[in-house]
């Protein structure tokens, strides 16, 4: 039976937006972060990164090392005893200076590739599911493919929110992460 997922992003929602993760010594968790996590788990959610990541595209960060952060944040995680159940990321751009990350694809948000891919591989039930994020495209996203949206203030959250795209909107405002996985907890999961 598919299961309902938090999809989250990354840099401003579940880690602090402190500009390209270059390096490990770079990432920083939101306090709030991996509780967050093992709340949404322990309550039955899947729960799904799902990141830009145009600073391969720049040349500015290493595509190992992308995955060096999402397997920090499973070791921190782990000490918990949870897990993040998928990470997706897209590392292309349509004008990338590296030309192997040149191409339109379907999985640079709010496109909905990288939801799709997951919804596939890890059985997710994207009716009764939720976006999580700082940026209106993440709240297209949701859009996209038929989840709740929900803003977070965390990173870019209280700029964007000054100026909406016309006709954007969201299901929820909410001050960070936790918060957010309150306002989810607090809705019986009905499954379309």
């Amino acid at each position: 039976m598919s299961r309902p997922a938090v999809f989250l992003d990354r840099d401003g929602t579940l880690i602090e937006d402190v500009g390209y993760v270059d390096r490990l010594e770079r990432l920083q968790l939101y306090p709030w972060s991996l509780e967050a996590v093992r709340l949404l788990r322990r309550s039955g959610y899947a729960v799904v990164v799902v990141t830009n990541q145009a600073g391969v595209a720049r040349g500015f960060v290493r595509e190992q090392t992308v995955t060096d952060v999402f397997e920090a944040i499973q070791n921190r995680l782990a000490a918990l005893g949870e897990r993040l159940d998928g990470h997706y990321a897209c590392p292309h751009l349509v004008d990338a200076p590296i030309e192997s990350y040149r191409r339109q694809c379907e999985c640079h948000k709010p496109l909905p590739g990288m939801v799709e891919q997951a919804v596939a591989e890890l059985d997710l039930d994207v009716s009764c599911s939720y976006v999580v994020g700082d940026r209106w495209t993440d709240m297209q996203l949701a859009r996209a493919v038929g989840a709740k949206a929900i803003m977070v203030k965390t990173g870019y959250g209280v700029t964007q929110l000054a100026d909406p795209p016309p006709g954007d909107t969201t299901d929820a405002v909410l001050g960070n992460l936790l918060e957010a996985v309150g306002w989810v907890l607090s809705r019986p999961v009905q499954p379309s």
